[in-house]
């Protein structure tokens, strides 16, 4: 499968697969929440698509640099430091979460890295200790990286749509807690705080925002699609057109969102500018409910300058 090409990745097909390479992204997303310094909206916890997979990138210890890898063609967990040391951990069927956790930290400590993390799942339908589970080990090397071809054209997309906003913008990154690759968009104005929201979630949405992202699919939503929303959710915005045709406004935790199937995406003649057209066509939607000074957002052509 070139990785230039949107793979069919239903989520029946490889369910087991996503369960266990969630939570090997779990462990190491803690490693990095663990190490860096904290920035914005939880942007210093998420990891990135890479050319070979997904990484934490750069991570501070100490007076050292290291780095953690997911290499989804050779399959391993690299893990390297500035120092020229390398640890290398095989991806393979039958590797449990348990002994990918221990193997893991045993690397770090080989590497003179001793950290400790909160061992468990976060927000995930697994509640078992990650030192403790070995139900979940059905890594499938072909299944992961048909995920990870997808990963790379979606990043791609999001990054030109990322390029054509002037505003506060987030990387394109993952959240490896809910699986999802977001990109997210701000005006500037600040949201006043939910007393009944968490400390995730009063960091996440402290500001007005539109998300756009990508998820491959959970036991609510049976299938790998695009979403996006506003927040604050303006009234009415279900009532407004989306693209392409197959793009609706669907009812997720009792407020609607733009969602667009992944499936769907692969009918389309020219995929890469029906997700375009998707992404645009909300925020557009959003942008215009919720008050937003488009224009002021516009990033123009060089020759407009």
């Amino acid at each position: 499968m070139p990785a230039t090409t949107f793979p069919a990745i239903p989520l029946t097909s490889w369910e087991p697969a996503k369960d266990t390479l969630h939570l090997f992204l779990q462990i190491v997303g803690k490693i990095r929440l663990k190490l860096m310094p904290r920035k914005n909206h939880w942007w210093f916890a998420t990891l990135y698509i890479t050319a070979r997979g997904i990484s934490t990138h750069a991570m501070p210890y100490q007076n050292r640099t290291l780095e953690i890898a997911f290499d989804f063609i050779d399959h391993v967990l690299e893990i390297r430091t500035c120092e020229g040391k390398i640890r290398q951990i095989p991806l393979q069927e039958n590797l449990s979460v348990a002994e990918f956790y221990r193997q893991v930290f045993d690397a770090l400590h080989e590497l003179d890295i001793d950290l400790k993390i909160l061992a468990k799942p976060y927000d995930n339908k697994s509640k078992t200790p990650f030192a403790e589970d070995k139900t979940h080990h059905h890594y499938n090397p072909e299944q992961v990286q048909k995920y990870w071809h997808a990963l790379v054209q979606i990043d791609q997309i999001l990054k030109e749509f990322s390029g054509r906003f002037y505003g506060k913008s987030s990387p394109v990154q993952l959240y490896w807690h809910h699986f999802d690759l977001t990109l997210t968009r701000y005006n500037g104005k600040k949201v006043p705080l939910d007393p009944k929201a968490n400390i995730v979630e009063k960091e996440a949405f402290s500001h007005e925002v539109m998300t756009f992202g990508f998820w491959p699919g959970d036991d609510t939503v049976r299938e790998p699609a695009f979403f996006a929303y506003p927040y604050p959710l303006p009234p009415g915005i279900e009532k407004e057109p989306l693209l392409p045709a197959s793009a609706v406004w669907k009812e997720s935790n009792g407020s609607p969102m733009a969602f667009l199937s992944y499936e769907n995406l692969l009918k389309e003649p020219a995929p890469k500018q029906a997700l375009l057209d998707f992404l645009e066509s909300a925020y557009q939607a959003g942008a215009k409910l919720s008050g937003w000074p488009v224009e002021e957002f516009r990033v123009p052509p060089l020759e407009e300058l």
